[in-house]
């Protein structure tokens, strides 16, 4: 058997085998059991801010959202305007991750998902510019694996604003496949800074797409080491190495700048040509030569655990608020159009997809602050919460119409509209993050016994390999032959047997996610030893399990939300849409893998065991739909906390405020219009004009002089509400 596996599994780059091992595995390794302990889960403490980091939020960040004019930046500066780049400085925060004893804020993964998520429901550029300084780039690096002289140096001044730093991985030729870049350093002694004979490594290198990278003033570097001439040691190929590097030093270039999709962040180009620089310069000096790619993949779960979701979720949260408010306020047919099935589909997506969203970025956090480094979930939420993020506003396009097409002071949405393809791109694209990343990682790292088999079957002492793959081995049958009776057993009975830890009209989700987690790892078991090592190839196979995967690990966080809060009894339609969407996506990915699968008698076996009474889930049902799409057409706690932690200014000048004001006046008249209708359809009042009617209306006693001037006034504010920007015919094109 161990000769067969060898045979089966592809040949692993030594880039490969780093990314498989980076991190550390959390609840993802429960999902992948078959038999999740989610009374393990549910005790997992709630991450909360601190008062410090609250008053950050409500002081500092608040003042931020103030200072930026989205519009302007977007359409005038290009660019954040001076006064908000030295407040972002002065202020720290390109300093959040920094430990106060290096003079930074110190914040908590929580603390720093929240800023970020407040600042993208203002400003995509500003929470670009700063979420990028505390994800993966020299401060984190520092941090982890800088030489305590490197710290006790950048990280003060990083923290103060004084270095602008930018993180260069990404080439012409090496995206996502870091193992092909070009970029190239070759240690050598030469003369720097009129000192002859230093110990360096002199640099060439092309990147590109580099967030920062025209106005950065310290460039973290990735490139490919080599020692021909052995000064460091034996080895000649070092692989990739991490440098920080002043973007003063001579050779390097930077200044040009790309144009993001009109969200105008700073990112370009940067060069450098026979750039020499002192070993010392390498990220924990020399000893660290060749250790870069590893460096990298235990920092990458900063960038996609926290900052991408956060701007995600940010994002949706705004697009709920204005969308909602919106439906309600604009009328077509004499009614609010947020009463059209049509509009609460989509309504119902938005929401439920925002309460799903937000309630795995909280638990990612939580499991960072809690000591996880969790690089399969950080793929996880950064791919899902972009992709809903995407589906989100894309639903809050049509529902808006042309109000979210016309670009002005007024249109809040159009530059998250933009923004979607950036998220959906950078730390990762998407496609290639599904497709191989998150089963590929997923079912090596998460699954209890196939990382034992492969170090088995790596180990050159033979005997000892075959003893520890004999072990791994059986273990692995048994945990196969269980989980295909539990799925069998789950999907007779529907789960209703299954263990829960709560009652109440929850219970039935943790059952039914329990069956799916069973299914799951039995097919996951039986694709990984059918397919074998072309299981990496068959990226449509490995990307439907991936879906079921990542559903698992969504709805277990709504889940664990929902308990979180106190189980509010107004937010149950959320939660109820979230699983039942969840449900029905895992059930119709593992549908489409079975009907795909290459064996046609094993797929046919594994129906049989997974869905032995059929497809069952149906997805959320139109009456869901209602109650959650009514959640977002009124004022409500469920809605201020469906959309709490993104700025909502109170000034009914600006759009969000504007929009906000009228639905408070509209929903404040909606009595009256009841009066008016009633008394129409009676024939006490006949349908006329606005003007006339009212002043019929108040002559014949229908309503009071009070009742009409509500009326007048949530009239005023619903065609202010709807209005949208024009401007000179002379006027250049946004």
């Amino acid at each position: 058997m161990l000769r067969v596996f060898r045979a089966a599994m592809p040949a692993m780059s030594q880039t490969e085998r780093e990314a498989l091992e980076a991190g550390t595995v959390w609840w993802d390794a429960e999902l992948f059991s078959g038999h999740p302990t989610w009374a393990a889960l549910l005790k997992a403490p709630a991450p909360t801010l601190t008062a410090e980091e609250q008053a950050f939020l409500d002081g500092p960040v608040d003042d931020v959202c103030r200072l930026v004019n989205d519009w302007r930046i977007t359409d005038e500066w290009h660019d954040l305007p001076p006064e908000v780049w030295r407040f972002i400085k002065e202020h720290g925060f390109f300093g959040m991750i920094i430990p106060k004893r290096y003079g930074g804020l110190e914040f908590s993964a929580l603390a720093h998902s929240t800023v970020v998520m407040k600042l993208s429901s203002r400003s995509i550029t500003a929470a670009v510019t700063v979420m990028v300084p505390n994800s993966l780039g020299p401060a984190e690096l520092l941090l982890r694996y800088g030489t305590e002289e490197q710290k006790t140096y950048y990280l003060p001044r990083l923290a103060r604003g004084e270095e602008v730093p930018c993180f260069a991985l990404t080439g012409p030729d090496a995206g996502s496949d870091a193992a092909s870049m070009t970029d190239s350093g070759v240690v050598c002694r030469g003369t720097f800074k009129g000192r002859p004979n230093v110990l360096g490594i002199r640099l060439n290198w092309n990147k590109r797409y580099i967030t920062l990278g025209p106005v950065a003033t310290v460039l973290g570097l990735a490139f490919k080491l080599s020692d021909p001439d052995h000064l460091l040691g034996n080895t000649e190929e070092l692989g990739i190495t991490v440098a920080l590097i002043p973007t003063d030093t001579p050779g390097v270039t930077i200044g040009r700048r790309h144009i993001p999709l009109m969200i105008p962040f700073q990112n370009g180009p940067t060069g450098g040509r026979d750039v020499l620089i002192p070993v010392d310069w390498i990220i924990g000096g020399p000893a660290r030569a060749g250790h870069g790619w590893r460096m990298l993949m235990e920092c990458l779960a900063a960038g996609r655990s926290v900052s991408l979701p956060a701007l995600s979720a940010g994002a949706a949260k705004l697009a709920c608020r204005v969308t909602g408010a919106y439906a309600r306020v604009r009328t077509q047919f004499k009614s609010p159009i947020g009463r059209f099935e049509g509009v609460q589909e989509a309504l119902a997506r938005m929401a439920g997809s925002t309460y799903l969203m937000e309630a795995a970025r909280v638990m990612t956090v939580g499991a960072v602050d809690q000591g996880q480094q969790p690089s399969v979930i950080s793929a996880i939420v950064k791919y899902h919460l972009t992709e809903r993020m995407r589906r989100v506003v894309n639903d809050a396009m049509d529902v808006l119409g042309g109000a979210g097409i016309m670009m002005g002071p007024r249109n809040v949405l159009g530059r998250l509209y933009h923004a979607i393809p950036i998220g959906i791109t950078v730390e990762g694209a998407n496609i290639l993050t599904r497709s191989l990343i998150i089963f590929g990682q997923g079912a090596i790292r998460c699954h209890p016994f196939v990382l034992r088999e492969l170090r088995a079957a790596a180990d050159p002492d033979h005997a000892r390999g075959l003893n520890e793959f004999d072990r791994a081995l059986w273990g692995h049958l048994r945990f196969t032959l269980s989980n295909a009776a539990r799925a069998l057993g789950l999907g007779v009975t529907g789960a209703r047997w299954a263990s829960a830890p709560v009652d109440g009209p929850t219970r039935r989700y943790y059952q039914r996610v329990t069956r799916m987690s069973a299914a799951f790892a039995l097919v996951a078991d039986v694709a990984m030893l059918v397919v074998g090592g072309a299981l990496k190839r068959k990226e449509a196979l490995s990307g439907r399990l991936a879906d079921v995967f990542s559903h698992l690990y969504l709805v277990s966080s709504a889940l664990k939300r929902f308990e979180d809060q106190g189980r509010p009894a107004a937010d149950l339609p959320l939660v109820q849409w979230a699983c039942e969407d969840a449900l029905a996506t895992m059930q119709n990915q593992l549908d489409g893998l079975l009907t795909n699968f290459p064996n046609r008698a094993v797929a046919g076996l594994l129906r049989l065991l997974v869905f032995p009474l059929g497809r069952r889930e149906r997805g959320p049902d139109d009456a869901l739909s209602h109650r959650v799409a009514s959640l977002l057409l009124e004022p409500s706690a469920a809605r201020d906390r469906l959309t709490a932690g993104i700025y909502v200014p109170m000034d009914a000048s600006e759009p969000v405020g504007r929009l906000d004001a009228a639905l408070e006046k509209i929903v404040a008249a909606d009595a009256v219009e009841r009066k008016l209708r009633a008394a129409i359809q009676g024939g006490t009042l006949q349908a006329s004009n606005e003007s006339t009617l009212l002043s019929d209306a108040v002559e014949q006693g229908v309503i009071d002089k009070k009742e009409a001037d509500l009326i007048r006034d949530a009239a005023a504010a619903r065609r202010d509400a709807i209005r949208v920007d024009d401007f000179p015919s002379t006027s250049r094109t946004p």
